[in-house]
């Protein structure tokens, strides 16, 4: 098993504006249960209980401000930054490194890799993700419904989570641990 996270950049520096309407193809509206996971959004444009797949592609998007916390997990993630611009976390001997990432960035992360995600700027990131079917599943279970407008996020929904996140052996920091690397996360007892 890898233990390093790998990301590559795009080799110029000034890029025409992209517009992930036409680099993916357009998901319907209710069609492929886009879920929302307390900020940020998934859209399944390969569902994972599709015939015979073994992967699971999504369209995520993190708001500006918003953040993915610490967490690892067993299956292997592939990113593509459609658009905006983002910090991805990697785990380095001794501590935690932040990466700028921007439109056609690519960034591998390994089984069991501990990562996270954040917006600083004022616009949406949308990526394209690509991992299997098991951790598909696990958003379909854990996120919730997409229901137009941002939902406060209740004790109830993050226990679930929670619970989801251990029956699938996905580990999650500590509020603490989080604050160490300057994401803030949801508490049980956050109303």
């Amino acid at each position: 098993m890898s233990t390093e996270m790998h990301s590559t950049t795009s080799a110029h520096t000034a890029q025409p504006a992209i517009d992930e309407k036409s680099v993916l193809h357009r998901v319907v509206e209710g069609t492929h249960q886009p879920r929302d996971l307390f900020g940020p959004t998934l859209e399944f444009l390969v569902l994972p209980e599709e015939a015979q797949n073994e992967f699971c592609v999504l369209r995520g998007v993190i708001p500006p401000g918003g953040s993915v916390p610490l967490h690892s997990h067993p299956p292997t993630e592939d990113f593509f930054i459609i658009s905006g611009k983002a910090q991805a976390l990697k785990q380095v001997a001794g501590g935690y490194e932040w990466i700028e990432m921007k439109a056609g960035d690519y960034i591998h992360v390994p089984s069991e890799e501990r990562h996270a995600w954040r917006n600083v700027s004022s616009e949406p990131l949308v990526v394209l993700l690509i991992t299997n079917a098991r951790l598909g599943q696990f958003f379909q279970e854990a996120g919730r419904p997409v229901t137009g407008a941002p939902q406060p996020v209740t004790p109830e929904d993050l226990a679930h989570f929670l619970t989801v996140a251990a029956q699938y052996g996905h580990w999650y920091a500590t509020p603490e641990e989080s604050a160490a690397v300057e994401i803030r996360t949801y508490r049980v007892s956050d109303q």
